[in-house]
């Protein structure tokens, strides 16, 4: 077997690392570019009205879609462990195993999405001028849910054995896809806001086949054979017992930011507008957080799993430093530079107004939200799934809902929910320190 995945088990940590992060980092990138494409046209050829029902949208997708991604999270751990002890038959179960999970969770999200949309979209009080338009943005979106699914089960997979360059090369040519359509069906057609949504939902589609495909012509190890998809009982339940937790975890932190979202929205559609478009900037800031967490995970899964524990404690040590460095630095530029960025959104006043009060209540705190992001990376990558989800349920859920609701009550003023953030982020991070230094976590494989 031609082993790409040794890059993580040997030779400079850092090198490993960044070799790695970087590939990761373009990906997100060129993720992140699907809904950003979607609000940015949006934004300039169908007016406020329709950029603020594309950003309500937002927090109720990522709460049907996190979930699913958890559960595919926790394979990616079972993969990385086993490929790092070099145990191919359970790497072949667990890979067969992941892609069934995804083809059955594709299914369900898609009739989940598209039935409950309006009932929950009426409940987070969106609205009435943006309403219609969210409900088709939200429909069309969930019609291609097997795509998102798949492409997230697909190129999770290919990470776990430390392949992250293949992703990002199909994730930038159905990025390339979704702008032209973008282009053609909303700047061109006119066809409206739910013609976005099919855009990203065909751009995805390519994306996920085009994973597929690589993995079904593999000659590695993972390689996939249409007739081993099924459920192996022993590994779902490995699966499940580390991706549940994560999964629970996106939809709880998805849950609260509905709850935001419904505060948002009573201060009117400009407020929604402005929260969006510095929703989609923070989404470019975050960039290197989430690229570096993601590497941490595969990083300490396939070391703890070859018992290489000094590796894995120093390139945790590697990561979180280089993630919170990078935090910061991205936060300032985003604080100075946040009325140019979000008038390439919506130029009208009133928006970029509301998006630069939020970026500079947020912005500087960056650092925070890293270390908790790189921290729980490393945590799910030995296995302990649960431990950042019970972090960010008490202070990314309860904590910050409780202080909203409470404080917006006796002050209502759009800057007491641009604080809870910052608040969230250092109370998790205390948190996570804590843990970090105290609990043994290098030896979590070994318990089990």
């Amino acid at each position: 077997m031609n082993n790409k995945g040794t890059k993580l088990l040997e030779g400079p940590i850092w090198k490993g690392i960044v070799s790695f992060a970087i590939p990761l980092f373009l990906g997100n990138l060129f993720q992140q570019l699907y809904n950003t494409v979607d609000s940015l046209i949006v934004g300039n050829f169908l007016g406020s009205d329709a950029l603020a029902a594309v950003s309500s949208s937002g927090s109720l997708i990522f709460l049907l879609v996190g979930f699913f991604n958890g559960i595919a999270m926790g394979a990616g751990v079972v993969i990385s462990k086993y490929f790092g002890a070099r145990d191919y038959e359970n790497i072949k179960k667990a890979v067969h195993t992941d892609v069934a999970f995804g083809l059955a969770a594709g299914l369900l999200l898609m009739g989940i999405g598209m039935f409950l949309a309006p009932q929950i979209l009426v409940w987070m009080g969106t609205p009435e001028s943006v309403l219609p338009n969210s409900i088709v943005y939200f429909r069309t979106y969930f019609a291609g849910s097997l795509a998102f699914v798949m492409y997230n089960i697909v190129m999770g997979i290919l990470q776990a054995v430390g392949d992250s360059r293949h992703p990002l090369y199909y994730l930038i040519f159905s990025s390339i896809v979704n702008v032209v359509l973008d282009l053609l069906f909303v700047g061109i057609f006119r066809l409206g806001v739910g013609s976005a949504a099919l855009a990203t939902v065909i751009s995805q589609a390519a994306s996920a086949v085009l994973c597929f495909v690589r993995l079904v012509q593999s000659k590695e190890v993972y390689q996939v054979k249409i007739c081993d998809i099924r459920f192996y009982p022993g590994m779902l339940g490995q699966i499940i017992g580390i991706g549940l937790p994560s999964g629970l975890q996106n939809s709880i932190i998805s849950l609260a930011n509905i709850v935001v979202q419904s505060n948002i929205n009573k201060f009117g559609v400009m407020a929604v507008a402005g929260c969006g478009v510095y929703s989609k900037i923070e989404g470019f800031a975050f960039l290197p957080i989430t690229c570096f967490a993601m590497s941490l995970t595969t990083f300490i899964g396939q070391n703890l799993g070859a018992r290489q524990y000094d590796r894995a404690k120093k390139g945790a040590v590697f990561g979180i430093t280089c993630s919170v460095t990078l935090a910061e630095l991205v936060g300032v530029i985003v604080f100075f530079a946040i009325p140019y960025f979000a008038a390439a959104f919506d130029s009208t006043e009133a928006v970029v107004a509301i998006a630069t009060r939020q970026a500079h209540t947020e912005a500087l705190f960056y650092c925070f939200l890293a270390f908790s992001h790189c921290i729980a990376g490393i945590m799910r990558g030995a296995g302990k799934s649960a431990v950042p989800m019970f972090v960010m349920l008490i202070s990314w859920c309860i904590i910050r809902i409780t202080y909203i609701t409470v404080t917006v009550h006796f002050i209502p003023k759009i800057e007491v929910i641009f604080w809870a953030y910052p608040l969230t982020w250092s109370i998790s991070s205390v948190i996570f320190l804590i843990y970090f230094l105290k609990a043994d976590w290098l030896h979590s494989f070994e318990k089990k």
